[in-house]
């Protein structure tokens, strides 16, 4: 679109515009989550249930190393591991299954949503700031990813294995319903991917001049305890090796958060 056609666009033209991208990001997530629905019983038998059972590779490699260095890791992350996960509502596996299928839909169609409405702005954006929207977008999009990755391959299973393991009474059994799991597991995934976005939004807000790397060398000291906090809030065990595996990810992204933004 030239830049003579868009000064000629009035506001009904924009708003076609944009239901026509509404109408394709619909329907490209309704036919991903078409997909993940007819696939969905083999994405929780190897998936989404996998940090449910002691074979998942987590556990299998703390107990490798925790015959290396047993002082390391604390009691609950060695040992056998299983979770009985349990269904007390007649429809929650059906409306589980639904709801599952969206949410992967949704995850795994992220770049092109997010690039549809980058489509939908393009025209305007100068020529430097498209490239720098780009990029943007781009590295965004990784470091999502690896959030919902960190999330699910080791703050998520150890949060479980800790929950999952913890007695109030010796005469209480733990039996997980499959409402709490999904909540947790989709909760702790999709929150990691957020945070995982902090360097992106560190950038943006130093592009508009609201955010300086002053402010992280200033702010470094109470970064750490705040981040720690956050850290034992997503995992509630208080070991620490459970918090560090969890803050150093964090305070890395912190760190990278200073690289990006102006001096």
């Amino acid at each position: 679109m030239s830049e003579s056609e868009e000064g000629e666009m009035t506001f009904w033209d924009h708003l076609d515009d944009l239901r026509k991208v509404l109408f394709r990001i619909a329907a490209f997530i309704t036919v991903v989550a078409l997909v993940f629905f007819s696939y969905m019983k083999e994405l929780f038998d190897y998936v989404i249930l996998a940090p449910s059972r002691n074979i998942f590779f987590l556990y299998e490699w703390m107990n490798e190393m925790a015959k290396r260095l047993p002082l390391l890791f604390p009691d609950f992350c060695i040992g056998d591991f299983q979770v009985k996960i349990i269904n007390i509502n007649l429809s929650s596996q059906f409306f589980i299954h639904m709801s599952t299928s969206f949410w992967f839909a949704l995850v795994f169609s992220f770049p092109f949503v997010i690039y549809q409405l980058f489509l939908f702005v393009k025209p305007a954006l100068y020529s430097n700031e498209q490239k720098n929207a780009g990029w943007a977008f781009f590295f965004g999009n990784i470091l999502f990813y690896i959030g919902v990755a960190v999330g699910y391959l080791i703050v998520f299973p150890l949060t479980l294995r800790f929950l999952a393991g913890y007695q109030l009474s010796s005469y209480i059994d733990n039996s997980v319903s499959l409402d709490s799991y999904m909540d947790s597991f989709l909760m702790l995934c999709f929150i990691m991917g957020l945070v995982f976005e902090l360097p992106l939004l560190s950038w943006l807000l130093s592009q508009i001049g609201i955010l300086k790397r002053s402010f992280f060398i200033h702010f470094r000291r109470h970064a750490v305890v705040v981040l720690l906090i956050v850290a034992a809030f997503i995992t509630p065990s208080g070991d620490p090796f459970t918090l560090m595996v969890v803050f150093l990810p964090i305070y890395m992204l912190w760190e990278i958060s200073a690289l990006v933004v102006k001096k």
